[in-house]
């Protein structure tokens, strides 16, 4: 090991553990799970520090790592149940309105399909701007924004459905999924 890296990688621990965690969390909806990735994340850039180039955006490179951390655990796609107690992200105390509203936005999120989800989760909570979200999915900025624009009036829909009757329990997946 480089002389150095423990302390830099506590470092980059200290900044993005709690980022990455709530990122998995409201990825995937699974606590335990969201843990065992960002420990694999940790591992890969200690493991694959050489490839970082230096003088480019770390942000997209530590996501890039998360991302691919992530399809090797899933090397296949599923719907991920919500299980109460399950999504609760690392933040301070919160009135009770507030954790029902946070739980509501999580399982809307949840029955966004997985790419929309990731392009909304990256854009609006984890602050990666379009160019990088674009960088680090390979494609233009224009499709970016085209995916959250689309993301964002999906999960508007989900929303709208629950108010309209319809269960924010339900593991069902519903007609306004393409």
């Amino acid at each position: 090991m480089r002389e150095g890296a423990a302390e830099m990688l506590g470092i980059l621990f200290d900044r993005y553990h709690a980022k990455l965690f709530n990122y998995y969390v409201r990825l995937t909806g699974n606590r335990t799970l969201s843990e065992d990735l960002v420990q694999d994340v940790f591992y890969r850039i200690l493991r694959s520090r050489k490839t970082y180039r230096p003088g480019s955006p770390f942000r997209p490179w530590i996501y890039q790592v998360a991302r691919n951390a992530r399809t090797d655990h899933f090397r296949r796609p599923a719907e991920v149940p919500f299980e109460d107690g399950m999504a609760e992200p690392i933040a301070p105390a919160v009135e009770l309105s507030d954790r029902e509203q946070n739980e509501l936005l999580h399982r809307a999120l949840l029955k966004l399909p997985e790419d929309k989800r990731e392009v909304l989760l990256l854009s609006r909570f984890q602050g990666l701007t379009y160019s990088e979200i674009a960088e680090l999915l390979g494609c233009d900025v224009g499709t970016i924004k085209t995916r959250v624009f689309r993301a964002i009036r999906e999960l508007r829909t989900i929303v709208a459905r629950w108010e309209a009757g319809a269960s924010p329990h339900s593991r069902e997946r519903g007609a306004y999924e393409m």
